[in-house]
């Protein structure tokens, strides 16, 4: 198996080479943005064919790795070919290499929350031109896509997503007063700053149910949320007959990443079609994982965290919604973290961006345009706020 990976220096990356070397994969090439220690500890071990950086440090690069193929360009890298790309890329930066590959004919592990989130008639529309597969690499909807295969889309009630609930699952009642450092003090994982607090609105949550409904044709009225605050079931399908089936397992991102890797070659030739069982990746260290202990389960509280809502109410929509409001949380993380705006403050302002947000049909321009237009807007908000 010969991998390529796109964001090799992120966690999502790094743990994507963890899986290539435990399983002895071939890594065609790496893609990278500016950690070029990392990178050249990569480089040394894995001897890739082609690297390439962010343009503001090719030079550097240059000096830093005689002899290696490199280039400024990721889309030169995601289109080499190889059996799997691994797109471990975050924000929109993510969706050209994205496009580049499965226009290329690649299958495509997608790490990059972004690409279905905001342009996923326009990925399938790419798959589609250029034969490329995509199978997804979050731990819910590698679990969702076991749930299904071998299933019959017809037969499917509803797909749950679960949530860990963030750090104010238990309270305060109000959270108009929470500060940036409360927010970033999750209960289960150690992420970055801007999962960290998407986690805490839950707008992490519903971005998941966007790219989930994305991800297999359904509407986000059929994918629900719970919260289960072990974090160890995470996902489960209910069917028309009234049986529930669940993924659950280790906490550990390597597993969904070895699923994803082994299960891209088939792909997912179109949303929902998910036919075709496909063996477990094997992955060191739990095989001994013990089943014990106790597993809550909680509905999600909407009106505490509104954040969940606005995600339903721009997935149903489409459109240019889910951009705008992609590109508003972005901004709104920022400002509440810079200490601009309040914590209850994000939803009001990603909100108000949803309700301005012009009508239009769905293009890389116009994405493009709707994300310029709503960065600018929510930040005209924030100081108004302020």
């Amino acid at each position: 198996m010969s991998v390529t990976v796109l964001g090799s220096t992120g966690s999502i990356g790094t743990q994507a080479l963890d899986v290539a070397r435990e399983r002895g994969y071939t890594v065609m090439a790496l893609a990278a943005g500016r950690n070029l220690e990392l990178l050249a500890e990569q480089v040394r071990e894995f001897r890739p064919a082609l690297v390439s950086v962010d343009p503001a440090v090719y030079a550097e690069a240059k000096a830093l790795l005689p002899g290696t193929n490199l280039t400024a360009d990721v889309c030169e890298v995601a289109v080499r070919k190889a059996d799997v790309v691994v797109n471990a890329m975050s924000g929109l930066i993510g969706l050209a290499p994205t496009r580049a590959a499965l226009q290329a004919g690649q299958a495509v592990a997608l790490a990059t929350k972004e690409a279905m989130v905001t342009a996923a008639g326009l990925i399938w529309e790419a798959a589609s031109a250029g034969g490329g597969r995509v199978v997804p690499v979050d731990s819910e909807h590698t679990g969702v896509f076991q749930c299904l295969t071998g299933e019959d889309m017809a037969d499917v009630a509803e797909v749950i997503l679960t949530a860990s609930g963030g750090p104010f699952r238990d309270g305060p009642a109000d959270l108009g007063g929470v500060t940036p450092a409360q927010a970033l003090r999750h209960p289960s994982w150690s992420m970055g700053p801007k999962v960290t607090i998407d986690s805490a609105t839950l707008m992490n949550k519903g971005l998941e149910v966007m790219e989930c409904a994305s991800l297999y044709g359904l509407p986000p009225s059929q994918v629900g949320v719970v919260v289960h605050p072990q974090s160890l079931i995470h996902a489960a399908v209910r069917f028309r007959d009234g049986s529930l089936k669940a993924q659950f397992g280790p906490t550990d991102m390597r597993l969904p990443i070895a699923y994803a890797i082994d299960a891209a070659p088939t792909g997912m030739q179109r949303p929902g079609d998910v036919r075709g069982a496909r063996r477990g990746p094997e992955v060191a260290g739990h095989l001994g994982w013990p089943l014990r202990g106790t597993w809550e389960f909680r509905e999600p509280d909407f009106d505490r965290f509104p954040c969940l809502g606005l995600a339903y109410r721009a997935g149903e929509a489409g459109g240019l919604l889910p951009v705008a409001l992609n590109a508003a949380d972005e901004v709104a993380v920022e400002a509440f973290l810079a200490g601009q705006l309040t914590f209850t403050g994000i939803p009001r302002l990603l909100e108000q961006v949803l309700d301005e947000t012009p009508a239009g049909t769905l293009s890389w321009d116009s994405l493009a345009e709707t994300d310029a237009w709503a960065r600018v807007r929510a930040w005209e908000l924030v100081g108004v706020r302020a």
